[in-house]
């Protein structure tokens, strides 16, 4: 088969001249447009799912299912459009847009907030225009509704609940809410029964926008890959409508390992295995489901997550559930069949401390892990030199970095002259030329590098977008917390792409680097 090529992007980094201050659904068509000049066929995003409120991590959702609806085009909905579009806005509240357009970060709570009100501006219109009067998208509204209330009921009712009694978790809420007894529930419904509806509404709107953007991307021959987070905030829908699956006192996190020496504490939930298994896995399987519907293929977050989970208890005591390596190897390959069984095209991030064990298992099911060029070396020969990408096996994803690592240029600055020596030696061995150790970066090294990866065995390749241009800004910066981490943008709006001079050298490039054949 041919081996795919793509990029890796947050879908918050690539906004248009008309987004309001961060990347949005319909901007993925115009870098679709770029990916196929550059003879790339796949887009890998992070996760798009709706994020507690206060966060800027993906990684951290209060939905397991939803669309965030900070990524929704507002001037894209007729709905808007009708009610006045901008001018229905106040002058304070377009000022408001006016700076986070001209913010060289995301500001995803104010475009959070911007958003929140042009929505309920549009329902309103949808209301008097279609809902009374019984349209015919009123049906339209209705049957999205109904198909996909296995999910939406559950997230509209916990963000309209969250509305009503806002500043604390689902666990501050009445406690007869917060168990979720049918008769407080009930009640909740029909004292809520607008707001939930807008909640469903704005669902509905991102995937018509969804759908629409995926359908181009296709036309452009470019397949949408997304990315499966290990679990979810425990203040989040899927949490409150399965209490009993998940330990919310224990933290879940990794162990120390290369990005931390004292390991990392995430703040999310631990699964209780045990009653997860005696469900026959029904939430995750209902989430593979969710992702083969929204992508073409989706890489599994925190792999070794899915056979050992590691947490902290409040007491400070560490634990992996399960415990022992047997049970371990079972449950991964019990969930990793779960994702098999969607038909979606997976590959599973086995980085960090993981287990020979782990990598041994997905290799046995024929799910791809992670080759990055940095960490691919032979540590027990001297000066520990790298693995040629041409020798990566056939079953994984080749990349130069990830949205947890610095960019190779940034890499390259802070280097040992051994690890430098070592790349160099690497882009010698596979014929890419001469590099002096001591020199700085360059654009020349960044293409020797980049066509070094060209080379790979792999069946996928992905680029970071900074080290297609050589750029050292970092999506992510692992164990810190800070406006440094999510909030990057591309320095031009992804509607030019395809007429700056800049974009369009790059895109002659890596379609010059050419793609394996069968």
């Amino acid at each position: 088969m041919i081996r795919h090529r793509g990029i890796s992007l947050p879908l918050s980094s690539m906004p248009s001249s008309s987004s309001w201050g961060i990347g949005e659904i319909p901007d993925l068509v115009p870098m679709g447009q770029w990916l196929e000049a550059a003879a790339f066929d796949q887009l890998m995003l992070l996760p798009v799912g709706t994020m507690a409120r206060g966060q800027s991590s993906p990684y951290s959702a209060c939905s397991a299912m939803a669309i965030d609806p900070i990524y929704i085009s507002i001037e894209g909905i007729e709905d808007f459009s009708r009610a006045g579009g901008l001018e229905s806005l106040s002058s304070d509240v377009r000022r408001w847009l006016g700076e986070v357009r001209g913010s060289s970060l995301v500001r995803f709570a104010q475009v959070r907030e911007l958003k929140e009100v042009a929505l309920w501006i549009a329902f309103r219109q949808f209301v008097s225009d279609e809902w009374d009067q019984r349209s015919i998208r009123a049906g339209e509204f209705a049957a999205f509704a109904h198909r996909e209330r296995w999910w939406l009921d559950d997230y509209a009712l916990f963000q309209a609940c969250a509305a009503e009694w806002p500043g604390g978790t689902w666990q501050d809420w009445p406690a007869t809410v917060a168990r979720r007894e049918p008769a407080a529930v009930n009640e909740v419904r029909r004292h809520l029964g607008r707001r939930l509806m807008f909640k469903q509404y704005v669902q509905w709107i991102a995937s018509l926008q969804w759908q629409s953007a995926r359908a181009a991307l296709k036309a452009h021959g470019v397949a949408l890959f997304g990315d499966l987070p290990f679990v979810v905030d425990a203040h989040s829908a899927d949490v409150w409508a399965r209490q009993d699956e998940f330990l919310t006192e224990v933290s879940v996190g990794v162990p120390p390992d290369a990005f931390s020496d004292t390991g990392q504490d995430w703040g999310l939930p631990m699964y209780r295995w045990d009653v997860v298994h005696q469900s026959h896995f029904a939430w995750l399987r209902q989430r593979a489901q969710r992702m083969a519907a929204l992508y073409d293929g989706f890489r599994v977050d925190h792999l070794v997550g899915f056979y050992r989970t590691y947490g902290k208890s409040p007491s400070g005591e560490t634990l992996f559930l399960p415990p022992d390596e047997p049970t371990q190897v079972a449950l991964g390959e019990q969930v990793m069949r779960v994702f098999l069984e969607t038909g979606a095209d997976i590959v599973a991030e086995d980085l960090g401390t993981v287990p020979g064990f782990v990598r041994e298992s997905i290799a046995r099911l024929g799910v791809g892990g992670y080759k990055v060029l940095r960490w691919e070396r032979v540590w027990s020969q001297p000066g520990r030199p790298f693995v040629e990408p041409a020798h990566y096996p056939a079953r994984s994803a080749a990349t130069t970095g990830t949205h947890d690592t610095e960019p190779m240029a940034a890499w390259w600055d802070e280097a040992s002259t051994e690890d430098r020596y070592a790349l160099a030696e690497v882009l010698h061995r596979a014929g890419a030329g001469g590099w002096d150790p001591s020199a700085p970066w360059s654009d020349a090294l960044r293409d020797a590098i980049l066509r070094l990866m060209a080379t790979a065995a792999s069946d996928h390749l992905f680029f970071p977008i900074q080290d297609v241009f050589g750029w050292r800004d970092r999506i992510n910066t692992p164990a810190t917390v800070g406006e440094h981490n999510w909030t990057w943008r591309l320095p031009w709006t992804v509607d030019t792409w395809l007429d700056r001079e800049e974009t369009r050298e790059r895109a002659t490039f890596l379609r010059g680097t050419g793609r394996n054949k069968p």
